[in-house]
Parts: structure tokens; C-alpha cells; sequence
């Protein structure tokens, strides 16, 4: 199974008082690209209120790339690059598709560790065999940029 890219506009409320993408839909869109994976990997509502678990960010990086302008057509395209016990690592690119600044290159990433919780009990726990398979047969290598840190601030001469 290879997951679709999912769609979406750039809303004109959704954009800030410098005329782009506000940076907390950036993130929005990613949110919604992590809902459509959880349709497609089985950890659905369904699911959801059969077992009582979710899925829960535990960490994320993002990397805010290129500016998105309103009505820019919006593709993110999600990596599934492990899952094993409790957790699940992903990342998604954002493209702009179509629309102002249309290019080939993602405007934004993000990557994701997220934790398998039962939200009865309030903690973390391991995901049935089923999902953890339907996860791991979808994992791919990741990306070059997923696993980068944020590097230290340099002061002084020379400093940019």
C-alpha cells in the first residue's frame, strides 16, 4: 500500500500580516496529513473507539522552507520510516502544487516521533501486531534532511 498525497488550500485566514502562511498552519496541514495516515493505516475513529488508543505526538521538527501564499494548492507527501513497540516515526513534505510560487521543491517538513497510547490508561502502549505490520510494511528510507538537529547559535566575528 503507498499512501496518497493529501490536498489542501492555502486559506485567506490562514495567512498572516506579512501576506504568507501563518506558521501555525503550516503545522495544521501537516496535522490533517497525519490524520489522513492514521485513515489509512487502520488507527481510524473506528478504531479509535473500539481500542481506546490514539496516536500522540511526542516530538516533532519542523523546518519552515519557502513562503506559501493564499490560495496556493497545497500536496503533502508522508513517509511512514518505522515503527516498532509503542512508536512510530514519519515524516511529511509540503509542496505547492499549483498557484502562486508553484516549484518542485517542499516549502516545509516535518518530522514526527508519536507515541501508541491507550487513552484509558494514560500511557503509552504497544501497538497491536496488526498495525505495527501494516506501519512497517509501509516504511521507507528516510529522507536526508530527517534526523537533523538544530545547531547552535554562533555569536561573535563572523556570525551571520
Amino acid at each position: 500500500m503507498s499512501l496518497p498525497l493529501f490536498r489542501e488550500t492555502a486559506r485567506p485566514e490562514w495567512i498572516d500580516y506579512n501576506g504568507h502562511l501563518s506558521e501555525a498552519y503550516y503545522v495544521l496541514v501537516f496535522g490533517f496529513a497525519t490524520d489522513e495516515l492514521m485513515e489509512r493505516t487502520g488507527l481510524d475513529a473506528a478504531y479509535r473507539e473500539r481500542t481506546c488508543c490514539s496516536l500522540y505526538t511526542a516530538e516533532s521538527h519542523v523546518r519552515y522552507l519557502r513562503e506559501v501564499l493564499e490560495g496556493s494548492q497545497l500536496a503533502v507527501h508522508t513517509r511512514v520510516l518505522g515503527a516498532a513497540g509503542k512508536k512510530a516515526r514519519f515524516t511529511h513534505e509540503m509542496y505547492v502544487v499549483e498557484g502562486p510560487r508553484a516549484e518542485p521543491d517542499p516549502v516545509a517538513t516535518i518530522e514526527l516521533l508519536m507515541l501508541h497510547v491507550d487513552q484509558g490508561a494514560g500511557r503509552d502502549v504497544p501497538f497491536p501486531p496488526e498495525i505495527r505490520e501494516r506501519l512497517a510494511a509501509l516504511a521507507e528510507e528516510p529522507p536526508g534532511w530527517a534526523g537533523r538537529s538544530i545547531g547552535p547559535v554562533v555569536t561573535g566575528p563572523g556570525a551571520r
